[in-house]
């Protein structure tokens, strides 16, 4: 139905420009909007009328006028035959269509599994419990629930303090303890000794 303009840059000359321009384009651009609009409303009053020509065809005009009771009742009998019979065929119509779309996610789903591409259900994170957790593993033989604090040690904060003896000692000596090469400690020397005088 509409058409569309194509503008191409080639490579060999990146100054090139299109040679439409701006007004041009958008005059364009309005006149195929309102060459679309004109067919989409002439296709639609052509549905309407195949619609009407259809009913007018399928639906006699129904003639009620000078007609005994009887009549008029033998009139709504027929017409609500009619009516269980469409009703029928649009149920058989539902079921075969759910039946073809039921069946033609089966086919795709099959031949993902022959391709050998798994399409992965989209993950929601959920909190369990231990105890959930391994009901859900273990089934109904998991009955006892699962205390992971009743196994641990007990530990008084006095114990720990007691055996971190604070040791004060010499800071020479420390410092001589952790220098490992002598050049270090003759540098430390060094730099003490100016100090000093």
């Amino acid at each position: 139905m509409a058409s569309t303009l194509l503008l191409v840059s080639f490579p060999s000359h990146p100054q090139r420009k299109s040679k439409i321009t701006a007004s041009r384009k958008l005059m364009l651009k309005s006149l195929m909007l309102a060459k679309a609009k004109e067919c989409w409303e002439q296709e639609h009053e052509e549905r309407e009328a195949e619609k009407v020509r259809y009913l007018a065809e399928r639906i006699p005009t129904l003639q009620t006028r000078g007609l005994s009771l009887s009549a008029l009742q033998d009139l709504c009998r027929e017409l609500h035959a009619k009516v269980e019979v469409v009703d029928e065929e649009r149920y058989d119509i539902e079921a075969k269509c759910l039946h073809n779309t039921r069946e033609i996610k089966d086919l795709k789903l099959k031949v993902l599994d022959l391709r050998g591409k798994f399409k992965r259900p989209p993950l929601r994170r959920v909190r369990v419990s231990a105890d959930a957790m391994l009901r859900a593993l273990l089934g109904s033989k998991h009955k006892v629930s699962m205390d992971l604090r009743a196994n641990l040690k007990s530990v008084k904060k006095e114990d720990t303090e007691k055996e971190r003896p604070v040791e004060v000692g010499d800071w020479r000596k420390n410092v001589e303890a952790m220098s490992g090469m002598e050049g270090r400690k003759k540098m430390f020397d060094a730099a003490k000794s100016p100090t000093s005088q």
